[in-house]
């Protein structure tokens, strides 16, 4: 079992956990939301992907964003997966990104559909 992300408290007041497969879906999570600076000590770690949804929309802007995502993953992650595929795309304030990727542990293939909500 792995620390849930969001940290969090299960009902008996502990440290919630979460299964493997889940864990490492958080993980993809973090990278992708997590603004390049935002974290203390790593200050490289995340995407900046956040930041482009205010970038004006159109084919170029989708394969940066794709390109973003995949590097921000292959550099943080690396040793955990393999992406296969990624797809990104803004819809009014929200930001939706589908990540298909291979969980090198196990060897399975599995599908994290991610969306954030921007202020």
């Amino acid at each position: 079992m792995q620390v849930k992300y969001a940290f969090d408290f299960d009902g008996s007041g502990r440290t919630a956990t979460t299964t493997e497969d889940a864990h490492v879906r958080e993980m993809i999570e973090q990278v992708l939301f997590t603004a390049p600076g935002e974290r203390v000590m790593r200050p490289t770690f995340g995407s900046g992907v956040l930041q482009l949804v205010f970038a004006p929309n159109g084919t170029v802007l989708a394969d940066a964003t794709q390109f973003l995502v995949q590097s921000a993953l292959q550099e943080w992650l690396a040793d955990i997966i393999v992406v296969d595929a990624v797809e990104v795309s803004a819809e009014d304030s929200t930001l939706n990104v589908t990540v298909v990727y291979t969980v090198k542990k196990s060897g399975q293939r599995m599908v994290a559909e991610l969306q954030r909500g921007l202020p």
